[in-house]
């Protein structure tokens, strides 16, 4: 699937590149018949190949490489018969072009095609780029992106040595080997220079994909991020997590969504003709803070979508499904539950699934405002001395602190403190170099370059954005050279081109999710620095942007065509295409590529605001609570947990009258978001939720931020904390280079500066 531009050419690709690896390799014979060496000896014809002068002959070989582990001779060969054989082999051979080296030479070709300045300079001019600007970066990209991705994933017929080049590929990723900066960097670059129209016929689908697999080969995915958090506590000498979060989540069950406006008519329907209704007033329509603007393109279908159900509605609660719901696609509902007494009907859940979590500065928070109260004086930060509190302060100290959850950010911070008052007694930081460091130090000068051009091409990708004459052209390496004449092939180029779009906001959202964790593991502040840039490139609005779209159709898309999917269409005899299969799509109800989308943008949007009141304010001006209030519409647990904790969050910022109105919501809350004891979400008294100076805030950060760095990677010479060389002999030993028309004015100089300057040496062994 990620390496397909288009659905069609994939067959044609396959044979031109399947005849010319037979002619360059085969001769005749089975690829499965030939011993190991044998096939080195045949690859490494191909590597020789490689660095011709001529271009049209490497791309004929690039293609043969590319078709050597993509398509493995099953079209002319006939050497698999299943899809695991594809997989089989297609493994095998990853594995001996990356021992063989052809990663490296691979490598060297994308570096010149990226300072290839003849070709970016004729892509500028061109007024239309198609698939023909691309061709060889992205078969090299394609190739490369294979390679990645195959030794990256483990299965279960390891061999040894295949574990052994998938760490040494992983490091030589990481590591600063090519041209002194890791491979991510070159890619970074890629998409920079893209974005600035230097190099518009960059093939950025394929940039961002081997990007994000690149990324999460190098620094390891979320398993990987559990067990770094878990070592580095350790290391810290902090207590253990409560809970693994990755098995908490999985184990949760969807609640049921909020109920639409067909639902409550129906269901007040219901219960007019079963008994007469308790309420007489009508359902009460929530405060403006919820009310959609005008412009709303969905607001005839959810015209009554923030209104909440009548008392006796039951739906809501987690493991209850409402019989009238009819927006689950991610399952299908079970049958109506058979008629119990009404007070059977809810089922209250077992236990909450996270345990409650406090802060330090809660327990001081607390802690003052009972000294003030029954002793009138405070202690500061001290939490341990009780003298002249009531007994029930003691207990609720005691419950406190059995909570208490310190986290690594907060050792980083209290650590960075120290280092900045105490430079010269504490000495240098030991840092380690772990892989996310080096990414970090190759990434900073250019960071917000980075951060501003991943930014614009999620804009370009997104759904609800619309097509400009000074965007940036996305579309560079999925278009033809001639546009289709049939309704088939427009209906092609159509799923093509919202697959293609899908496929961008992935890899997208993905990278920036796995560079914040990663990044804020490593160092908070490193955390920070990259959060910032988002915020300020309009990272809040952007994804709120994203989701003011019919979330519920976004998901349930069907922009792929099975047949062509890889190693479907390897093994099995494509059919005729036509326009009702087309029409028809997969079976599947929904699509995993865009709610994972889904969920990376919400994991982003709540990095960027926990415990940042300012940023939190951001989304109670951006109106979000509507929006995140439809995406609950889509029945899977993960993404409803994060959007519950978004709406949490800003709750005590919106007022009583959207509270009340939004009883269910705040049900769901309780039930699915993690506790903090001391906190007033609910009810709004929270000393936290007073207006906030948004500028000072993070100006007051970036301060921190810039202290981190300076401190940390700035190696000037100059800094007031280097040891200074005060031993006369030494310091006039030194020879100084003099610039060449000191020699000319030197006597001048001296004449002025020194003899005719009268000097009191009386005064100056006075004021010694």
């Amino acid at each position: 699937n990620a390496v397909r531009s288009r659905p069609a050419p994939a067959s044609s690709l396959a044979f031109s590149s399947g005849n010319l690896f037979y002619l360059l390799v085969a001769k005749g014979r089975r690829w499965i018949q030939l011993t190991v060496e044998e096939q080195k000896a045949h690859v490494m014809r191909l590597l020789d190949a490689l660095e011709v002068t001529d271009r049209d002959k490497r791309l004929k070989v690039a293609r043969a490489i590319l078709y050597l582990h993509h398509f493995i001779q099953t079209l002319f060969l006939t050497c698999c018969d299943t899809e695991v054989d594809v997989l089989h082999w297609s493994r095998h051979n990853v594995f001996l072009l990356y021992d063989m080296g052809i990663f490296t030479a691979l490598l060297e070709l994308l570096s010149m095609e990226i300072d290839n300045n003849q070709a970016c300079s004729s892509a500028v001019r061109k007024p239309a780029i198609s698939l023909a600007d691309s061709t060889e970066l992205r078969v090299l990209l394609s190739i490369m992106y294979l390679m990645v991705e195959t030794i990256r994933v483990q299965t279960e017929d390891e061999r040894p040595e295949w574990i052994a080049a998938r760490e040494a590929f992983k490091n030589e990723l990481g590591s600063p080997l090519y041209n002194g900066e890791p491979f991510a960097l070159l890619l970074f670059t890629m998409v920079t220079k893209f974005c600035s129209m230097n190099a518009p016929h960059f093939p950025m689908k394929k940039v961002l994909l081997l990007l994000w697999k690149t990324i999460l080969f190098t620094l390891g995915g979320f398993e990987e991020l559990q067990e770094l958090k878990v070592r580095c506590r350790e290391r810290l000498h902090l207590p253990p997590l409560p809970e693994d979060s990755i098995k908490v989540v999985r184990a949760m069950r969807a609640a049921s969504p909020p109920a639409s406006a067909m639902e409550l008519i129906e269901q007040q329907q219901q219960q007019k003709r079963g008994r007469r209704s308790r309420r007489v007033q009508p359902l009460v329509k929530q405060d403006s803070l919820d009310t959609y603007n005008e412009r709303d393109p969905f607001k005839n279908d959810d015209a009554r979508d923030e209104e909440e159900d009548p008392e006796d509605a039951d739906s809501g609660i987690e493991g209850e499904v409402d019989p009238l719901d009819r927006d689950v696609i991610i399952q299908p509902p079970p049958p109506p539950p058979p008629l119990r007494p009404p007070t059977e009907r809810v089922n209250f859940p077992k236990g909450l699934p996270w345990a409650p979590k406090v802060r330090e500065k809660d327990i001081e928070h607390f802690l003052e405002t009972s000294r003030n109260k029954f002793i009138g004086f405070t202690l500061g930060s001290d939490t341990e001395t009780l003298v002249g509190l009531p007994r029930p302060i003691h207990e609720s100290v005691k419950t406190l602190k059995q909570h208490k959850y310190v986290s690594i950010a907060e050792v980083q911070i209290k650590r960075e403190e120290e280092l900045q008052q105490c430079p010269l007694t504490l000495g240098e930081e030991e840092v380690e170099e772990t892989q996310a460091e080096m990414l970090y130090l190759g990434m900073l000068p250019n960071l917000s370059q980075y951060v501003i051009a991943l930014l614009k091409l999620l804009l370009a990708a997104a759904p609800t954005s619309k097509a400009k004459t000074d965007s940036i052209n996305i579309l560079a390496d999925v278009l033809p050279e001639e546009m289709p004449i049939t309704v088939l092939q427009s209906m092609k180029l159509g799923i093509d081109v919202n697959r293609h779009k899908e496929i961008i906001v992935k890899a997208i959202s993905a990278l920036l999710l796995l560079l914040l964790k990663h990044f804020k593991l490593n160092h908070i502040y490193q955390f920070e620095i990259i959060s910032q840039h988002l915020v300020f490139a309009n990272c809040i609005p952007l994804i709120l942007k994203f989701f003011n779209q019919n979330i519920m159709s976004y998901i349930s898309a069907k922009n792929s065509i099975c047949v062509l999917d890889f190693p479907h269409c390897v093994v099995h005899e494509m059919p005729e295409l036509t326009a009702e299969s087309l029409e028809a799509g997969d079976s599947s109800q929904f699509c995993w590529r865009n709610l994972f989308s889904c969920i990376n943008l919400l994991r982003i949007l709540n990095k960027l605001t926990k415990w940042k009141h300012s940023r939190t304010m951001m989304l109670v001006v951006f109106k979000s609570a509507p929006i995140l209030k439809r995406a609950l519409k889509v029945k899977q647990a993960m993404m409803q947990l994060y959007v519950l904790k978004l709406l949490k969050i800003q709750t005590k910022y919106l007022g009583r009258q959207w509270r009340k109105s939004n009883m269910k919501t705040m049900s769901a809350i309780y039930q699915k978001v993690r506790h903090r004891l001391n906190d007033d979400w609910a009810y709004g008294n929270d000393i936290d939720a007073r207006p906030w100076d948004f500028q000072a805030e993070e100006c007051a950060l970036r301060e921190s931020i810039e202290k981190f760095n300076s401190r940390r990677y700035d190696k000037n010479k100059n800094s007031d904390y280097m040891p200074v060389d005060n031993c006369l002999q030494s310091v006039l030993g030194q020879r100084v280079d003099l610039p060449e028309d000191f020699h000319y004015s030197y006597e001048m100089w001296l004449e002025r500066e020194v003899f005719s300057q009268p000097i009191q040496w009386e005064g100056l062994l006075q004021n010694q």
